[in-house]
């Protein structure tokens, strides 16, 4: 029996995309739930949701009461599952450029392989991204081998968001100590794990730009992340970290 899996995905105006994307997780086996951290999305998202809840007890909801950001929707996501019995628990993205088929991977690598924390690579074997501008490939590659070089932690894709965490590793991180964003928030939380002594796993998947809807990316969350690394770098000179 494979253990106990939650699926958190944060949600803001995704509407067109969870009516696919809830049985597309929960058809990967009766292990996975899926938490839907939606922030009172103007689209109707909640309310699908809800509609959905009706037939698939394996799908919960937490309502936020307005956009709070991803980082925050993860911490509370985070916070939600510890409280209950899951044993791996996910971040996943609503848009479908993460696979939902690819899920059952990164359970399997982290019970072969002991890993702590599965992370989905873009950039493992060359780069496996379909459909972006050429502009925005260079600046999340660009972003990966400035966060590498900068906190020496050996991640080729810091930035991703599809990962998958062990229990243990959530429940010994200062959840409320994690204060960033967007791709500064996915590198804060490996390298927090990895400073701890965890280990880091990384699998090959392939990340296929959103079909509907917009994009969350923007200068803000792209300049926290520049900082950021450096934060974290002298956090751990100093044993901060």
């Amino acid at each position: 029996m494979t253990a106990k899996a939650l699926v958190i995905v944060p949600t803001y105006n995704e509407a067109d995309n969870v009516r696919e994307l809830v049985p597309a997780i929960l058809g990967q086996g009766p292990h996975y739930e899926v938490l839907i951290v939606d922030d009172n999305s103007t689209d109707g998202t909640g309310n699908i949701i809800e509609e959905l809840r009706v037939t698939e007890p394996r799908l919960h909801c937490l309502h936020r009461p307005g956009k709070m950001g991803l980082g925050t929707a993860y911490r509370d996501g985070f916070k939600w599952a510890l409280a209950r019995d899951y044993e791996f628990i996910y971040e996943m993205d609503a848009d479908f450029s993460h696979d939902p088929d690819s899920l059952p991977e990164f359970i399997r690598v982290a019970e072969e392989s002991g890993a702590d924390l599965v992370l989905g690579s873009r950039y493992l074997n060359g780069v496996t991204v379909v459909n972006w501008p050429l502009s925005r490939l260079i600046l999340s590659y660009g972003a990966n081998v400035y966060t590498r070089l900068i906190t020496w932690m050996p991640v080729n894709d810091a930035t991703g968001g599809f990962k998958c965490f062990r229990r243990k590793v959530l429940a010994s991180l200062d959840l409320d100590s994690v204060k960033s964003d967007g791709y500064g928030f996915q590198i804060e939380m490996s390298f927090k794990a990895w400073r701890k002594g965890f280990h880091l796993k990384e699998i090959a998947i392939t990340f296929t730009d959103r079909r509907v809807g917009v994009s969350k990316m923007n200068g803000r969350i792209i300049r926290e992340a520049m900082w950021l690394v450096w934060w974290l770098r002298l956090s751990a000179l100093m044993g901060r970290i």
